[in-house]
């Protein structure tokens, strides 16, 4: 019995299926405890376990397709390289609340202004998620495993693989009971690990990514008809009490990094943490939105940049700014440049960052002002470019250079994670959460306040503060999930789905002078944005492709749409399976269910309408009346124009 067990062990057959027992633990472990995929019901908890099942076999089964010693070699690499992905994903997940896909690995040219945060997102226990392949390789190394030479017979192979995708098929079944249209409704990832598991998922994210790229080849003209069409049905008219408010007025675009709307009039220890901010909201001549939420996905600032500029939505995988920045775009820029606006946008970090340098040109911004025209030293350097502080300092320098009317979109960086700061600059205590990430945001949040103050200072000094429309938008949340629990602790209360959904509001301040201000309640997202500031410039929204509404017209569309599909309304949110009372935050009874997936039907209609713009470059075929298309061949960024078009 002895000799059998031992000739079983010294076979490549026992030495794979170690390796796919380990890989399977290993990994169901791992998503178990590293992502919070809303495990709800027994058969959910089944899936889990067997998902990374069929993967293992079916990708550590590759390696019996190689002759003699080098299927061993294969199999380590394989294993080596599908525990490289699941850490990566652990480690994005830690930082994006999300997990990765095709298109974010085009975005290397981050990678570099990224790497300091990273070392945060690291734990002591990391090693772990690669103890499978040093054991594996311990065990040949020390010769605890005679290599078997003898190939395996290809009857055997079949069977593996049949094998495979015999389970990997009864995962996808079971997996399609409980959760119908799985593959087809996919703008949430975290459904697709949690059922299929992560490796099954980076399949289905390089299928559904190679589809998105391929739908410019096969688009046509009769596409944005269809789109048109659609547009022009949710068109909400101005308001005839706002509209032209801002007739002839400079625009100043204020991005308020990672700013989240429960900081506004939030006291930390009995002290305001943004009180520049909080007296915004009592300003005479300044609308507050306290139901605006963020739609951002993958893109977070760029997806932000990408809706303001354009009412279109960024894409369900990876940055529209780094995919698409070839694109035809009817954007703000050049709408208005061909309004006698001149464009520009401020940001102290490499213009390469998401690729900004070459975007911009397609949205038909003059100018682009980015590190290299700024002093960085390291005493004014942030994490992702200049501290607020200098950065508006040095920035209302090239403002001046600008012929008004302006254009103009300033991008500081300091309230950006991992919100760390020279403690002599801070001066607000830190929260005492135990979570370092949320304990610093405080501090960050109050000196990018203060920093706006100094701002507007500058402006009511030089008398811009009277001829400009003023827009104060949050890009994406500061918190993300990973650190529900210290957030318990700052808000006083549980945080269910539901109250995460309320959670992602951020701020948005509208300032025109003369203009009546005060608190609206109208529920709107970035989208949104454009349309507006159309209709406060006096400009008629109509007859451009925009999947926004006008937040001061009496036809807003007061259903925001997320990107992952979920949504938020006045009466319903939606996230995940569950439905939600807004006024509430209980469950929906039953006799309102049929109106609630009546609204997602709306949300996915109008965010796969606005993938098929984006995906298929569909406003080639498209250009409103009046309006040229841009060129981006006539812009030029380089430090010895100093970014004027040529």
């Amino acid at each position: 019995m002895k000799r059998k067990v031992q000739g079983i062990s010294q076979k490549y057959i026992g030495f794979f299926f170690l390796a796919v027992i380990l890989l399977w633990v290993k990994t169901y472990v791992a998503q178990l405890t590293q992502f919070d995929l809303g495990i709800q019901n027994v058969i959910q908890q089944v899936l889990l376990f067997i998902n990374p099942l069929g993967s293992a076999l079916l990708f550590l089964g590759l390696s019996a397709l190689f002759k003699g010693r080098k299927k061993y070699i294969a199999l380590i690499g394989m294993d080596f390289l599908l525990s490289f992905l699941l850490f990566a994903n652990v480690v994005y997940y830690r930082f994006f609340n999300d997990f990765i896909t095709l298109p974010t690995l085009t975005q290397t040219q981050n990678f570099g202004d990224v790497s300091g945060s990273v070392s945060t997102l690291l734990k002591p226990y990391d090693f772990l998620f690669f103890i499978d392949t040093i054991l594996l390789v311990a065990l040949l190394v020390f010769r605890m495993v005679k290599i078997e030479t003898k190939d395996m017979s290809r009857p055997k192979v079949a069977a593996l693989f049949s094998l495979a995708l015999a389970i990997s098929c009864a995962n996808l079944s079971i997996a399609e009971i409980d959760r119908p249209q799985l593959l087809t409704r996919g703008f949430d990832r975290n459904y697709i690990v949690k059922y299929l598991g992560m490796y099954n998922y980076t399949i289905y994210d390089a299928v559904t990514s190679t589809k998105a790229s391929a739908q410019r080849v096969v688009a046509s003209s009769d596409d944005i008809t269809e789109v048109k069409n659609y547009t022009n049905s949710n068109y909400a008219a101005p308001n005839p009490v706002y509209f032209g408010a801002a007739k002839g007025m400079n625009v100043i675009y204020l991005h308020l990094e990672s700013t989240q709307n429960f900081l506004i009039n939030y006291k930390l220890n009995g002290e305001e943490v943004t009180p520049f901010l909080n007296s915004l909201t009592q300003d005479a001549n300044t609308l507050y939105f306290d139901n605006f939420f963020h739609q951002t996905g993958q893109g977070k600032t760029a997806d932000a940049e990408f809706m303001l500029e354009n009412s279109l939505f960024g894409l369900p995988q990876g940055a529209a700014f780094t995919t698409k920045g070839l694109n035809t775009f009817e954007s703000a820029p050049g709408i208005l440049g061909q309004q006698g606006y001149t464009s520009a946008v401020f940001h102290a970090n490499a213009g390469s960052f998401w690729n900004r340098n070459e975007i911009y040109k397609s949205f038909g911004y003059d100018k682009f002002f980015d590190s290299k025209y700024y002093q960085l030293s390291p005493e004014n350097q942030a994490e992702y470019g200049m501290m607020d502080k200098p950065f508006y300092q040095q920035s209302t320098a090239l403002l001046e250079t600008l012929p008004e009317p302006f254009y103009a979109k300033f991008i500081p960086v300091a309230n950006h994670y991992p919100y760390k700061m020279d403690q002599t600059q801070t001066t607000i205590a830190p929260a005492a959460t135990g979570d370092a990430s949320v304990d610093d945001y405080f501090q960050t949040a109050r000196y990018a306040d203060e920093a706006l103050k100094e701002m507007f200072d500058y402006l009511k000094q030089t008398g811009l503060y009277d001829r400009s429309i003023i827009i104060m938008y949050g890009d994406h949340y500061g918190i993300s999930e990973n650190h529900n629990k210290a957030m318990e602790q700052v808000l006083g209360k549980d945080i269910t789905p539901f109250e995460s959904a309320g959670l992602q509001r951020v701020p948005l301040f509208i300032h025109v002078p003369g203009m009546q201000g005060g608190v609206n309640h109208a529920y709107g997202g970035q989208v949104d944005i454009l349309p507006t500031l159309l209709h406060l410039l006096g400009i008629d929204s109509k007859e451009y492709v925009q999947f926004g509404t006008d937040l001061l017209s009496e036809q807003h569309d007061n259903l925001v749409p997320f990107r992952n599909g979920d949504y938020v309304s006045p009466t319903i949110t939606a996230v995940g399976d569950k439905y939600y009372d807004t006024s509430t935050g209980l469950e929906l009874p039953m006799d309102r269910l049929e109106e609630a997936k009546k609204y997602h039907e709306m949300v996915d209609q109008k965010l796969a309408m606005s993938d098929r713009v984006v995906n298929g470059d569909l406003l080639r075929f498209y250009a409103p009346e009046g309006f040229t298309p841009i060129d981006r061949t006539q812009y030029d960024y380089n430090e010895a124009t100093e970014g004027t078009t040529k």
